[in-house]
């Protein structure tokens, strides 16, 4: 059947021709290119668009997709190993790994039936984003491929079927994705030989590994031209198919949106159109839950709901092994999803319980048309109307701002409608419940149906919190989100508490959220040493690009005290380490993560341990005063010691590493682009660096690995949208482009290019290429 509708895919639209025949086959698109590689395509119809858009995608990063292809369909232990390693949920996995759990649970023939729910707008754009990227594969000769793939096995054209499991891969990284080892790990009492695999541990948490993202919208009471302006910040991966690809898509009296996709996504992630400009940030809600399962006491692969006996279905799921023998792994599922174990948390399989995840995002195609709309909307009202009827967002916020000078931020995704009385009414038999209060895993009573989420009238797939429950507020001051819940959406009105699955309000927030509301309160008040008090996009431009290090605001004034009381301290390795040029270089420092920041290394290593020390604060969390609290370094002796105990470790490690204590930032932090080692600005974000820039050592440097990436200010003048933008690590992937490292080096700089939208503007750049491609 699939083998079919891949060969199909490429050659025919959803339309019908006058009467019921099918029109003839045709997909034709114009790519103009501008500087720093942008596409602009435009088409007469959305299959063109899509036709044109995988075409300049697969110029930039063929090898990219393909590679995601590979891993999409479960394949990677047969092309590169079973140990080799690849990311999914934006965490490292082995390739038997994610094989097993890709081939297991990923069900196309229900994303084919939802796929052909959608519009007939959404499917053309998919169907010609398949035709476009094997139009490139036959039109390019194999010395003209890249060379990481030219001559690889798995390199082949695509179908619909890879287009789906793309989607549900990315749909699912909050969610299912990130349960990949605790689902494939999952096993009956009796059978050992899941084992086999690599250990459960515990579920990727993305506020764990940095993923995060900063979204601020300003209105037309604080900007100076009246109308919106929009910052979008995303802190995403600078490797893998989550890497952003900037784009702008044009037909003519339907479709004028330019912004950036996720690798191998047809239409727009991010962006602008002439009338709105939007961004997205990784919610605070919890995406599943989990089901406590009561089993029969005389078959652990059967279950009891409401005194009904149920059996487990099973699944044999065999990969291919290159150099071995293929590896046969059996899964288990129930009535709300696969099962899953996680024995750190008292989660495991045994002969009475055991443990089902249901995921909200399952199947979720419904975001296509999701994004299709928000690129179309002509205000953020329309944005909001879209998203809640749909549903199709998977798992981040929606920040908005409009011509009007209205602005949106909305916590409406693919949530689970679990109210907090129904998370207290179904605690489980074993009391599982309150894991719900810290690791905000919610377990329910699987023996009982009225445990299961509650199904609200109107909702596009049953079990999903309406859009009318979530989160939203629309204003014309401002709204900004840093990865904390709704709560703070803005400082002046906190938000009431909504179900516990949403998020939690009334609690401490991270050093990015505390750090971009006092960017913005002193913005507005004048006080932050710029001219005036209003917002226009040099001054947001500039508030991203201070680059200022909150902890180290509030952590070195009490810290230098330390070192003046006792200018040595004891390392982990139980080393006297002398702090006496440590806090020398500290006082001296700028406090800043700018690339001639010097001794902004040294603070990163010793808040990287010090954050974690218990007690650390001299002020506590106050809910009254959330962006201003805690603060202060705690006087406490044996909080001093372990404070001194993590300056001393950072010391010592950066003495291994062979880096002066007083170096540029810009010579520890750089990108590597062939021989260049590119100076890159921006820091921690868990440090309260707005410009969030996650980095691991390699050598005697820190690379990054994700952080800022696209990054967009936009507003509206009379003319249509004026954006400024970057996308950090350029627009290909391939070493031998033109635009492999382009724009890495204008971010070294700060430097930022102003957007070509207009015809006019794109037909003036010095750059334009012009391609036509029609089948």
């Amino acid at each position: 059947m699939w083998s079919k509708l891949s060969g199909l895919a490429g050659a025919c639209l959803v339309c019908l021709a006058a009467g019921g025949a099918q029109a003839a086959p045709a997909f034709k698109a114009k790519i103009a290119r501008t500087q720093y590689g942008v596409p602009h395509v435009s088409a007469a119809d959305y299959g063109g668009i899509g036709y044109g858009q995988a075409y300049a995608f697969a110029q930039d990063n063929l090898c990219l997709l393909a590679d995601k292809v590979v891993t999409v369909n479960g394949e990677r232990s047969k092309y590169f190993g079973p140990d080799g390693v690849t990311t999914i949920a934006f965490s490292e996995t082995k390739n038997l790994e994610s094989d097993v759990f890709f081939r297991a649970n990923l069900d196309v023939a229900a994303l084919k039936t939802n796929f052909d729910k959608l519009s007939a707008d959404y499917r053309n754009l998919v169907l010609g984003y398949v035709a476009g990227y094997n139009r490139f594969l036959r039109d390019t000769p194999k010395a003209r491929l890249p060379a990481a793939c030219r001559e690889a096995a798995w390199l082949r054209p695509i179908g619909l079927a890879d287009m789906l499991r793309l989607n549900e891969e990315r749909m699912i990284q909050a969610s299912g994705g990130a349960w990949l080892r605790q689902t494939n790990a999952a096993a009956p009492p009796a059978i050992k030989a899941q084992a086999a695999l690599d250990g459960p541990g515990l579920p990727e948490d993305p506020a764990q590994f940095g993923l995060g993202s900063n979204g601020w919208a300003f209105g037309r009471d604080v900007t100076a031209n009246r109308s919106g302006v929009l910052l979008g910040n995303p802190h995403f991966p600078w490797e893998t198919t989550n890497r952003f690809y900037q784009v702008h898509l044009t037909i003519p009296g339907k479709l004028d949106v330019m912004g950036v996709t996720i690798g191998g996504a047809p239409g727009m992630s991010i962006g602008f159109n002439k009338d709105v400009a939007w961004t997205h940030t990784v919610s605070t809600d919890r995406h599943f839950t989990l089901f406590e399962l009561s089993l029969d006491p005389a078959d652990p692969t059967a279950y009891f709901v409401d005194g009904k006996r149920l059996t487990m279905g099973t699944k044999a799921v065999t990969v291919e092994v290159a150099g071995g023998a293929p590896q046969t792994r059996t899964v288990y599922t129930s009535i709300y999803g696969p099962l899953v174990v996680m024995p750190q948390l008292g989660m495991a399989w045994s002969a009475k319980t055991a443990y089902a995840l249901r995921d909200a995002n399952k199947n979720n195609v419904r975001s296509g048309d999701t994004w299709l709309d928000i690129a179309r909307a002509g205000s953020v009202a329309q944005v909001k109307a879209g998203i809640g009827k749909t549903l199709g967002i998977p798992w981040v916020n929606t920040i908005a701002a409009d011509r009007g000078g209205q602005v949106l931020y909305a916590d409406i995704t693919a949530t689970p409608n679990v109210s907090a009385e129904l998370a207290k009414t179904c605690v489980p038999p074993s009391g599982l419940g309150p894991l719900a209060a810290t690791a905000r895993i919610y377990v329910l009573d699987g023996a009982r149906s009225a445990c299961n989420w509650e199904v609200a009238a109107g909702t596009p797939s049953p079990g999903l919190m309406p859009g009318e429950s979530m989160p939203a507020q629309l204003r014309t001051d401002y709204v900004a989100n840093s990865n904390d819940s709704y709560w703070l959406a803005n400082a002046r009105a906190p938000m009431a508490a909504f179900a516990p699955v949403v998020g939690p309000a009334a609690v401490a927030q991270n050093l990015r959220t505390r750090s971009g509301l006092m960017e913005i309160e002193a913005r507005l008040a004048g006080t932050d040493g710029l001219p005036g008090k209003s917002i226009d996009p040099a001054a947001v431009e500039a508030m991203l690009y201070a680059n200022r290090n909150l902890a180290a605001d509030l952590a070195i004034p009490d810290l230098l005290k330390l070192c003046t009381a006792a200018p040595s301290g004891t390392s982990a390795s139980g080393a006297t380490v002398s702090l006496v040029d440590a806090c020398t270089v500290l006082a001296q420092w700028d406090r800043r993560m700018n690339v001639d920041s010097r001794g902004a290394h040294l603070f990163v290593e010793f808040w990287r341990k010090a954050e974690k020390i218990p007690g650390l604060w001299a002020i506590p969390f106050d809910p009254t005063d959330p962006v201003h609290t805690p603060r202060g370094l705690s006087g406490d002796a044996a909080v001093g010691g372990k404070i001194r105990q993590a300056l001393s470790d950072a010391v010592e490690l950066l003495a291994a590493k062979g880096v002066p204590l007083d170096a540029p930032w810009g010579q520890v932090q750089y990108a590597l682009r062939g021989d260049q080692k590119i100076p890159v600005h921006g820091g921690e974000g868990s440090d309260g660096v707005l410009n969030a820039q996650q980095s691991a050592w390699a050598g005697s440097g820190v690379v990054p690995f994700h952080g800022s990436s696209y990054i967009q200010v936009v507003t509206f003048d009379a003319k249509g949208p004026v954006a400024d933008a970057i996308l950090t690590y350029s627009q290909s992937t391939d070493p031998a482009s033109p635009h492999y490292a382009d724009q890495t080096l204008l971010h070294a700089q700060k430097r930022w290019v102003r957007l070509p939208f207009s015809a006019a503007e794109i037909a003036a750049d010095k750059a334009l290429t012009v391609t036509t491609i029609t089948e």
